[in-house]
């Protein structure tokens, strides 16, 4: 049997805003100019938007900067919902005080969105230009030449259907070559990783935060259409850099969600009991008053912002979106920047291809990303989020005078601390006491994750790979008390009584590709690797 070979001018990972921009705009480029490019979009989801994740509320300038009449097209983006109140409250256990908005952080003019619905969307933009997009489709390997460049991805084994042999269940991944590599994974992405480690792109280590989102549909007087609620404060400590948010939809839906920065010490929190709290607040509790859970989700999220940006072009191939870490955790938000770097990408590689001679120096890209506010606007706020490690209080104080006083100018730059790191042993601290569930307000797990519509071969190789297999027990269960219970919002990892000896049990066929645990482990013993394309989490619109 011959090996199937594909190749394309370029090859983009991720179906996500960055990925998608990019491919548009290369092929407006191409139409514009009468020149031609072949590109393909992977993703790894079993549909496009079927592993989208975010809160979200959206800057559309980037949009417009992409499809500039995307407003009035006779098929606009669905789910948009303009911001018509932006309120930031402090809470404690029993109040709410409403804080000011310092600059840059107002959500005018912006729109309460559906990420996963924009991406589909920008998916048939990008289908109607010509790019082939390919679902379902998991790149697990980086291919490289003589010359040390990557020149495409190896794609994973698919499962067979269940009337093939047993010895036959999976085809083989087939390579997919490319002059140009995109890397748009978003968070912690392992092609991205892989080619960060083999060419040594990253001077600085990034910090991460792990965000939960639940989507309601509720039928009260209480529902606001178009109002943005961010806290900070309860249910976290103030130790524990993080806050929460409800967005109101239109047609009676709502999201409440909340971040917790992965910096956290305590090794007996649990960020989804967190989020279980945060609703029972008296400020928000109504909101859900007549309302019904419709989903569920996680992810990972960059928080490590300007000085954990990585290089972003390497042989052969670019970094775009939050596989770069362009969140703007100040702003909370990053799909517009994810956009503009596409875009930015598209622009580079179109003038690199079309001219058919050497390539373009290696930080092209980058010359024309610093040349963006966005990349401005990054740098400014960069010392927000490492300000936040003395604690709550003088973080705020610190974000106060670093953009009211110094307008972000500081002559300094504030380091992060490392995530795995910082996680205390258990001895040093006691277990918290979370309520049970009453499964009309607040929800357990495992009834959770049924809402993200998993699909997970149960005999398929297990896709959370432990260096160490003694490691689980001999260090994380002995001295951390097995803090991957926990901080897994999916009830993946399970502390077993085997004979009267603990075990880890690992259910990956409960896995939303959150990937805290590939960032979070004391040990960093925990290596997320894509599973069967088309597996893992099925969101509808989140």
């Amino acid at each position: 049997m011959t090996e199937q070979k594909i190749t394309y001018d370029v090859v983009v990972v991720g179906a996500g805003p960055s990925g998608l921009a990019t491919a548009i705009h290369l092929k407006q480029l191409c139409k514009k100019n009468n020149h031609d490019l072949s590109v393909c979009v992977l993703e790894k989801g079993a549909h496009v938007g079927a592993h989208i994740l975010s809160g979200a509320v959206f800057d559309p300038n980037a949009l417009t900067q992409l499809i500039p009449n995307w407003q009035t097209m006779a098929e606009p983006p669905p789910y948009f919902t303009p911001v018509t109140k932006d309120k930031l409250w402090y809470l404690t256990s029993k109040r709410a005080w409403t804080l000011p908005h310092l600059p840059g952080m107002a959500n005018r003019h912006h729109y309460i969105i559906s990420l996963g619905a924009l991406c589909v969307w920008l998916a048939r933009q990008a289908e109607q230009l010509g790019v082939d997009i390919f679902p379902g489709t998991a790149a697990s390997q980086l291919l490289f030449d003589q010359h040390d460049r990557v020149c495409g991805i190896q794609t994973n084994p698919v499962g067979l259907d269940s009337q093939d042999q047993p010895t036959a269940r999976y085809q083989a991944g087939i390579p997919i070559y490319s002059k140009q590599l995109v890397l748009a994974e978003g968070c912690r992405g392992s092609l991205s990783e892989q080619v960060i480690a083999h060419f040594q792109l990253r001077s600085s280590l990034p910090t991460y935060g792990l965000g939960l989102k639940e989507q309601w549909t509720v039928n009260n007087a209480y529902h606001q259409p178009g109002l943005v609620l961010h806290t900070v404060g309860w249910p976290l400590d103030r130790q524990t850099y993080g806050g929460a948010f409800i967005y109101h939809h239109q047609n009676h839906q709502l999201s409440v969600g909340l971040i917790v920065g992965l910096d956290y010490p305590n090794p007996y929190l649990d960020p989804f009991e967190e989020l279980q709290k945060f609703k029972t607040h008296p400020a928000v509790r109504s909101f859900f008053t007549n309302g019904e859970r419709i989903g569920y989700g996680a992810r990972a999220i960059h928080e490590g912002g300007f000085q954990s940006i990585p290089q972003l072009s390497f042989p052969g191939g670019l970094l775009v979106g939050d596989a770069a870490g362009f969140l703007n955790v100040y702003q909370i938000k990053g799909s517009h920047n994810a956009i503009y770097s596409g875009i930015i990408a598209g622009q580079s590689l179109f003038k690199q291809l079309q001219a058919h001679t050497s390539p373009l120096p290696a930080d092209d890209y980058y010359q024309q990303i610093k040349q963006q506010p966005f990349w401005r606007s990054l740098y400014l706020t960069r010392n927000i989020r490492p300000g936040f490690k003395y604690g709550l209080w003088p973080g705020l104080i610190h974000a106060a005078v670093d953009t009211l006083c110094l307008r972000g100018r500081a002559p300094w730059t504030l380091t992060h601390r490392i995530d795995h790191l910082v996680t205390r042993p258990a001895r040093h601290d006691t277990p918290k006491q979370y309520p049970d569930p009453d499964y009309t307000l607040t929800f357990d797990k495992l009834s959770s994750i049924h809402l993200a519509h998993i699909n997970h071969e149960a005999n398929q190789p297990c896709h959370l790979k432990l260096r160490q297999p003694d490691l689980a027990i001999a260090i994380n269960h002995r001295f951390y008390q097995s803090p991957e219970t926990r901080y897994c919002p999916a009830n993946v990892y399970e502390i077993v009584d085997h004979q009267g000896i603990p075990r880890l049990q690992i259910n990956a066929q409960n896995c939303i590709h959150c990937k805290t645990c590939d960032i979070k482990d004391p040990k960093q013993n925990i290596t997320w690797v894509p599973p069967e394309g088309g597996h893992g989490p099925n969101y509808i619109n989140l």
